[in-house]
């Protein structure tokens, strides 16, 4: 496959590419990362809060949630990670973690030791400002989290992390207009929303009941993409992507 056909497709690239503008040289030394690549199955974790990991790991398949824990054993979800998203890129300077991270669907991902990542970025200080960047709007997302989940009603929350998700699906080409494949089960959406699964059962029934979502299986459709929007009070803004990814 040709260079720039490689770098076009490649997940990483793909997402430092919609919130970043790359040269040519610069999607080479991504690609060029040297990656050991696993496959890991569902429901496992891959790097666990206290970790002092020597290597970060970016998505290449699959999806993926970052989470905390309750001293009881209760779980919040605090972000759904698609491919591209490297979850743990901060342990390149915070030693220890303080989030764990754990596959929501078979992943494929690629570990890159924190030696290769400095060098990368001593070698190419403008994907230094690239992964600045991501870190940025990682922390922008994750505030806009706490509003959802602190201040909006529960069919509202639900909207809005479904617009979320579109979006970002769409700003690495997994999404089809207002079509895409999300492999979430409602237990996983009950920990993010901090709501019970019955009541996001029953949310999901209502966007249904009101034209707003369809699903099939893992297909998540959305015929009124405008009215959606509006029930999450969604602005996607906050995701600071270089071209709307949901776009008419």
């Amino acid at each position: 496959m040709p260079a720039a056909s490689r770098s076009d497709h490649h997940p990483l690239v793909r997402k430092l590419e919609s919130i970043f503008t790359l040269t040519d040289d610069e999607r080479q030394a991504v690609l060029d990362l040297p990656m050991q690549v696993a496959v890991i199955e569902e429901d496992q974790d891959i790097v666990r809060e206290g970790n002092r990991p020597s290597r970060s790991f970016a998505i290449l398949n699959g999806f993926t949630c970052t989470y905390k824990m309750t001293g009881d054993g209760k779980r919040q979800i605090v972000a759904f990670c698609i491919p591209g998203d490297m979850p743990d890129v901060q342990s390149l300077h915070l030693k220890v973690l303080d989030i764990s991270v754990a596959t929501l669907t078979k992943c494929s991902v690629g570990f890159v030791t924190h030696e290769a990542l400095w060098d990368l970025c001593m070698r190419h200080p403008r994907i230094t400002a690239a992964f600045w960047r991501e870190t940025l709007v990682e922390g922008a997302a994750f505030r806009e989290w706490i509003l959802n989940v602190g201040r909006r009603e529960a069919y509202h929350r639900m909207a809005h992390i479904l617009c979320e998700l579109l979006v970002r699906l769409r700003a690495v080409a997994l999404a089809e207009d207002h079509v895409c494949d999300l492999p979430i089960t409602q237990v996983e959406f009950a920990d993010a929303l901090g709501i019970s699964t019955v009541h996001v059962n029953r949310v999901l029934q209502e966007l249904r009941a009101d034209g707003l979502i369809e699903t099939k299986g893992t297909r998540l459709i959305i015929p009124d993409w405008e009215r959606l929007k509006q029930a999450g009070d969604f602005d996607e803004t906050y995701l600071h992507l270089k071209q709307g990814g949901a776009a008419a």
